[in-house]
């Protein structure tokens, strides 16, 4: 149970980080982009955010054991703009309008990466299991 509770915090505090790099990367942009308005460089990262960071993210938090949070961030980022971008290509070829893309393909492999990890777990727990009974 306590393992469980450890790794609840360990997300929340991770959600935390990405939470700060979304409004580091917001003011970075208004600074670097000072004449143009706040909700348009809200919308650019908030938009970022949603294609490659966060299917990104979710999809390597099946190697949250091995690789550290920022390990994860940066792998998961090329990862998602890889996947993402070859998906978009041949949904495009399958003659799906790009518009539905920018919708369709993270929530697609957000979902994905929740599979992964809940999968994961339970065979983690039935391993752990098996285990206990052999002794």
């Amino acid at each position: 149970m306590q393992k469980k509770q450890d790794s609840n915090n360990e997300i929340k505090k991770e959600i935390r980080l990405l939470m700060l790099i979304l409004i580091v990367s917001i003011l970075a942009l208004k600074i670097l982009f000072f004449r143009e308005e706040l909700l348009v460089i809200t919308r650019l990262i908030l938009a970022f955010f949603w294609v490659f960071i966060i299917p990104g993210y979710i999809i390597m938090l099946y190697w949250k054991e091995k690789l550290r949070f920022y390990e994860r961030l940066i792998i998961g980022v090329g990862l998602s703009g890889a996947i993402i971008g070859i998906s978009s290509y041949y949904l495009g070829l399958l003659g799906v309008n790009i518009k539905y893309h920018t919708i369709i393909l993270p929530l697609l492999y957000i979902l994905v990466g929740f599979i992964f990890v809940f999968k994961n777990k339970f065979f983690q727990k039935k391993i752990r299991e098996d285990k206990n009974n052999e002794s």
